[in-house]
């Protein structure tokens, strides 16, 4: 019997701990691949023992999720007394004492299948806030033959597109989390994988595409999106960014766009399959079979693997439709998380479990953020819900700056992540202060929140006079352009203390002549002096970048500033940087 991790326990143990205090609905949030199955089946087991005479449904809305829920819960208990109501999956058990169901088929046969006591949802954040659909009038029928009827809500995401966290609202169904393991957490224990980004050249460009409901009309993202030479731009940078990766899944913004990139994929010899909502059920478990095994390297769809679908392989997601809902987000990027640890290695600690993670067939999984997910959402380990009505603003993130380059692909790293993350997760990049905000080509955001510190090439260096507030003295803005993006720091020769003593290391570090300059103007006329910046060791910290290290290089400036514009990319600072923009210098 399989056992539940620590987690888990704590889950289903927060479920009767609210239970023994409120006579509520309680939300269960664990991330996607950390074992929502596992835990519902104890969870289920659980209550039955206790309470022999319980009737229990799990509803969900795809096939896929219905029969592996069955069949966790035959795992833990091989004789449980369960059923399937399911037209997918051609079983009909209406009297069982636990019924799995698919709410297209149940959402009508209420009197059918009679009194339920607890109604378990899983992707619970599928359910409309609007009254009048399957869900919500299923669970109305239930409560009028059981008013007592109480419903257990589990999902990745606690949120909607259209009205913000399912725990908030006076129409909310569920009456608080009780329990939230998120992506950064299982990441941390090593229960799931690392997701790693590198910067695109080509990005889809939204603006002026109509909504519909919040998010992207169909029609017209398609339109959008689905354009010859878009889709050969995109493909080649798969194609090329995907060279060592095995399982690609792409995500994509309309049946017509799936197919075209199938065969822009098709035509660099790589195998590569479609699935959409009219793909024929055998052919659909065909294909899925044969990309499991990796006989199909590529597998496009249009939004029907977004949920249901576990591949642990998945080393490679290409996000070609955009979406406003950051739910759909969340659970396209949980289709890469799921790790595959190396063969024969413990994973009985979290030590052993990561070191398994990197040793093994797959240590990260690639994503290609074409669609500029995460510009709009944030990293994916710090999601928030919007709003309704918070407007369209971009979400906090940085991108990590280092460039390498290993076995496993992690070159030119260009991370999207997290304002406030101190460290890249795809390099081990230290950060400290700007952040970046790009437009259109190798932008390349942090995936996730915190990573280690990765060193960027530095294209361009330029310096200004920063006015100092109020009576303090003024300081040097440096401005390191790496690709799109420019950090910032600032060099303060007329401080005194650690902030003068750090501009006199710099300055001897780039081979300025002695004595320091003593002035910000002095260090302006002087700036021939030094020698170009050749790298910069910058780490996510959460929404900003913060500048660990600097790194010469071996030749002089060879003009004042050069004069050439750079990247503005400055939306967003590091924690040091908002006490500059507050009180001018953190010293």
């Amino acid at each position: 019997m399989l056992e539940l991790r620590t987690y888990q326990t704590e889950a289903e143990q927060a479920i009767f701990d609210y239970w023994s205090e409120e006579a509520g609905n309680p939300l269960v949030v664990a991330a996607t691949g950390t074992g929502k199955s596992l835990l519902m089946a104890s969870l289920i087991k659980r209550l039955v023992e206790g309470w022999p005479e319980l009737r229990l449904m799990v509803a969900t809305h795809v096939a896929e999720l219905i029969e592996q829920n069955y069949l966790e819960l035959l795992g833990v208990w091989p004789f449980a007394p369960a059923g399937i109501f399911s037209a997918g999956l051609g079983r009909r058990d209406a009297h069982s004492q636990i019924i799995f169901a698919g709410i297209q088929t149940v959402h009508r046969h209420a009197k059918r299948i009679g009194h339920i006591d607890v109604l378990l949802v899983d992707e619970c954040h599928l359910i409309p806030t609007d009254g009048n659909t399957m869900y919500r009038r299923f669970i109305e029928a239930l409560r009028e033959i059981n008013p007592d009827l109480k419903i257990v809500g589990l999902t990745a995401t606690p949120f909607r597109l259209d009205s913000g966290r399912l725990d908030d609202g006076d129409d909310r169904l569920f009456d608080r989390v009780v329990y939230d393991y998120g992506i950064a957490e299982g990441i941390r224990d090593g229960y799931l994988c690392r997701l790693s980004s590198l910067p695109t050249a080509t990005e889809y460009d939204m603006r002026g595409v109509a909504k519909l409901g919040g998010d992207y009309k169909q029609s017209a993202m398609q339109a959008a999106v689905d354009k010859d030479e878009l889709t050969r731009a995109v493909v080649a940078e798969t194609v090329a960014a995907g060279a060592d990766r095995r399982s690609w899944l792409l995500f994509c913004s309309g049946v017509d766009h799936a197919f075209h990139v199938r065969d822009a994929i098709r035509g660099y010899g790589i195998t590569c399959e479609t699935i959409t909502g009219e793909t024929p059920k055998d052919e659909r478990r065909r294909i899925l079979e044969d990309f499991k095994a990796y006989r199909i390297r590529a597998v496009t769809n249009n939004s029907v693997l977004t949920t249901g679908f576990n591949h642990k392989g998945v080393d490679l997601i290409a996000a070609m439709r955009p979406t406003k809902s950051a739910s759909l987000f969340v659970q396209m990027m949980g289709r890469g998380t799921r790790p595959l640890y190396a063969p024969g290695m413990p994973v009985d600690t979290v030590e052993h479990r990561l070191a398994a993670i990197a040793a093994g067939p797959k240590p990260n999984c690639l994503v290609l953020d074409f669609a500029k997910l995460v510009n709009e959402h944030g990293p994916v380990d710090t999601v928030q819900a919007k709003e309704p009505g918070s407007g369209d603003g971009d979400a906090p993130f940085k991108v990590c700056p280092q460039e390498q380059t290993d076995p496993h692909g992690k070159h030119g790293c260009g991370e999207k992540i997290a304002a406030s993350a101190r460290h890249c997760p795809g390099c081990d990049f230290e950060f400290p202060e700007p952040k970046l905000k790009l437009a259109a080509q190798a932008e390349g955001k942090p995936i996730l929140s915190k990573d280690d510190a990765k060193w960027r090439p530095v294209s361009d260096r330029r310096f200004d006079y920063h006015e100092g507030k109020g009576e303090k003295p003024p300081s040097v803005k440096v401005s390191y352009t790496t690709g799109m993006t420019a950090i910032r720091e600032w060099l303060c020769p007329q401080h005194s203390g650690f902030a003068k003593s750090k501009a006199d290391r710099w300055w001897a570090s780039h081979q300025g002549q002695r004595p320091f300059p003593k002035t910000v103007l002095e260090w302006l006329e002087r700036q021939r002096e030094l020698l170009t910046t050749a790298e910069i060791s910058v780490q996510p910290d959460g929404k900003y970048w913060t500048i660990k290290d600097v790194r010469p290089g071996t030749e002089r400036a060879h003009a004042d500033n050069d004069n050439e514009p750079v990247a503005t990319n400055d939306n967003y600072y590091s924690p040091g940087m908002r006490e500059v923009l507050d009180d001018d210098i953190p010293f």
